[in-house]
């Protein structure tokens, strides 16, 4: 739970008894390598922080094809939003890509940070404005910037983590075909 901690301690003050009253509620889960932490027709009030490993969200089109909406490395949040905040089945599917600890955040745990620092709700809607930034810059992306570009993002957001996410895993998220990034990967290599 320290990236949590450490998390959470970027962006409000906490004292060690605040954050003992935090670290009793946390609900941790581990999940192995494919598994599923979310699926279709599921309900969740839950989203998820990665505490460690890799997951992704995504969804499957009425093709069969995958589309790879996120991806969550540590200090990551990912979830359904319609699912853990508007009470709705889940649209995605949330699936472990290697063994990974999660948190489990939710409602519940937001009042308690609250009332144990009013400062967190500020934050947290700073935090949601930035996640609401970040998905317009990720649609602008997909409808107008070439795989190259898209690529080049897909570096900046996730440094160091392409040996860790498998190369179609990427080019679904970037909306090409594995052909197209490795095309777009020797043109960056080759300058």
């Amino acid at each position: 739970m320290e990236n949590y901690k450490k998390h959470l301690s970027s962006i409000i003050d906490l004292t060690e008894e605040q954050w003992t009253k935090i670290e009793n509620a946390l609900v941790v889960k581990h999940y192995k390598r494919s598994e599923f932490i979310l699926q279709p027709g599921e309900y969740s009030e839950d989203y998820f922080f990665v505490e460690s490993g890799v997951i992704r969200s995504y969804t499957i089109d009425d093709n069969g094809k995958e589309h790879v909406l996120q991806f969550g490395t540590e200090n990551w949040i990912v979830s359904d939003r319609n699912s853990a905040f508007c009470k709705q089945q889940s649209k995605f599917y949330i699936q472990a890509i290697e063994d990974s600890t999660v948190i489990l955040l939710n409602e519940k745990l937001n009042d308690l940070i609250i009332s144990l620092n009013p400062n967190y709700l500020a934050a947290q809607n700073k935090l949601i404005q930035n996640h609401v930034r970040s998905l317009q810059d990720r649609i602008n992306l997909l409808l107008g910037a070439s795989a190259k570009t898209r690529y080049l993002e897909f570096m900046r957001l996730y440094p160091n983590q392409l040996s860790r996410i498998p190369q179609w895993m990427i080019a679904s998220y970037l909306g090409i075909t594995p052909e197209s990034l490795s095309r777009v990967r020797k043109e960056i290599a080759h300058g």
